[in-house]
């Protein structure tokens, strides 16, 4: 009853970090909702990206997009400070931004923070591009967003997509579209002033006051901004969306990678224990959603299986350490190799992947080997477990009369196919009932010699 229990508790909670994919917590103030206002004043709704671009950027900016159009705001302004991200999750964010009706201002903020990457799409796919003083936009080639060199004929098709795609990005929002393929082609980043002078941005503002001041009376999508002194409202990452930032980590699923190898083998060699078999299938279920969402390289899938086949074999086979040592660099190739196909800053460190092989090893060469060992040996309990001790003769014992020994604090009834003298050892060869076999410890040690 009690592991029902357990189970039912763990099953909710896995359950429930998916149902808070779906909820907007900042629909449930209701208050902050408005659909009409008093003459002459405004609300802007206002989201930050700040970090990689990835699938949950994608969902944060639809569900403030969405929040802000029933809000009827007078703007949604996204606040960018990005190195980068995945081209599939900036192409729907992309394809957002141009379809949308509503007014979308990308501000590139705070002084110091960059577009880069992916973050240049976004900016110049915004109604009205910003940027803050000391700011950087640019270096948007598909080497950076790719995290490989276009060194292949796939890789070139990317780079050219990318070069044609960026460039009806900028002439849809007439932009500079000449400096827009030059950010691709070339790898070319400017600062906010040059952004401004050569009509990459429309704009440059030291706030968001200042922006909101400059903005008012623009005429966006037929609509004329009333954002001057317009009330601003925060909209942050909800519950979901900081969860599955943080799942979608390479470092968060190269460990969630670990715990389902752990939990499940554990599971197998130990049946029973429950605990590490139910931690090991939810973190399999989150790894295979984090797979889902993330492009990772199959090859090293393949090659972290491959490993573990080696581990276990190592635990069957006498093969002197060969296989684990074998494992190991299976291993840490196949986790080098998950996540090449992302860009450089979402790829896993060193400083994950040594100890993660290290720990992988020790796992495999300790406790899986012993617990696999463990179900091939003998007899651990029972009297069957005393076959091959080691007992003192008490009473003479000949092939033809019996005699006793003591053993494990007990006297047992004793006989053997040669002569044994009282005081004498001898090992346990057979139980016969409350009867036991023996033989001399001497001739024992010969015959296991000979054998």
């Amino acid at each position: 009853m009690n592991r029902n229990i357990f189970l039912a508790i763990i099953l909710f909670l896995a359950g429930s970090a998916f149902v808070l994919q779906d909820q907007d917590t900042e629909v449930a103030n209701d208050d902050t909702i408005t659909t009409e206002r008093p003459e002459g004043t405004g609300t802007v709704s206002i989201i930050t990206v700040d970090g990689t671009i990835g699938p949950t950027t994608d969902q944060y900016i639809e569900r403030g997009l969405r929040i802000s159009r029933e809000r009827n705001d007078e703007i949604l302004i996204i606040e960018l400070n990005t190195p980068g991200g995945l081209l599939d999750s900036t192409q729907d964010i992309v394809s957002k931004l141009l379809g949308s009706s509503h007014p979308v201002a990308v501000y590139v903020s705070p002084e110091g923070a960059n577009a880069g990457s992916a973050g240049t799409f976004i900016t110049l796919a915004a109604h009205i591009a910003a940027m803050a003083p000391a700011t950087n936009i640019g270096a948007a080639s598909p080497v950076t967003m790719g995290g490989g060199e276009i060194d292949t004929v796939a890789q070139r098709k990317i780079f050219s997509f990318s070069e044609s795609y960026i460039e009806t990005i900028a002439e849809r929002r007439g932009r500079n579209a000449e400096w827009a393929k030059k950010a691709v082609r070339e790898g070319d980043a400017i600062t906010a002033d040059q952004a401004l002078e050569i009509n990459v941005i429309d704009l440059m503002a030291d706030n968001l006051e200042e922006l909101l001041t400059m903005i008012d009376g623009m005429e966006v999508e037929g609509k004329v901004l009333r954002t001057d002194g317009a009330e601003q409202n925060r909209i942050p990452q909800n519950a979901a969306e900081i969860f599955f930032s943080f799942l979608l980590r390479p470092e968060v699923m190269l460990i969630l990678t670990l715990v389902a190898i752990y939990g499940i083998i554990g599971e197998v060699t130990n049946p029973g224990g429950i605990v590490p078999g139910v931690a090991g299938v939810i973190a399999l279920i989150l790894l295979l959603y984090g797979v889902a969402a993330m492009p990772v390289n199959i090859a090293g899938f393949l090659l972290i299986g491959l490993a573990i086949f080696l581990f276990v074999m190592e635990a069957f086979t006498p093969a002197f350490g060969i296989l684990i040592t074998g494992g190991a660099v299976s291993f840490f190739l196949g986790a080098l190799m998950l996540f090449q196909d992302l860009p450089d800053e979402m790829q896993i460190s060193l400083y994950w992947l040594i100890p993660a092989t290290i720990v992988t090893v020790l796992f495999f060469a300790w406790i899986v080997t012993s617990g696999i060992k463990s179900q091939m040996l003998g007899f651990r309990s029972g009297i069957e477990s005393e076959v091959g001790r080691e007992a003192e003769v008490t009473d003479i014992i000949t092939p033809d009369i019996e005699g006793r020994v003591f053993h494990n604090g007990e006297y047992w009834r004793a006989a053997s196919d040669e002569t044994l003298q009282a005081g004498d050892k001898c090992v346990i060869v057979e139980f016969k009932g409350l009867k036991v076999i023996v033989k001399s410890k001497t001739k024992h040690k010969e015959d296991s010699s000979n054998g």
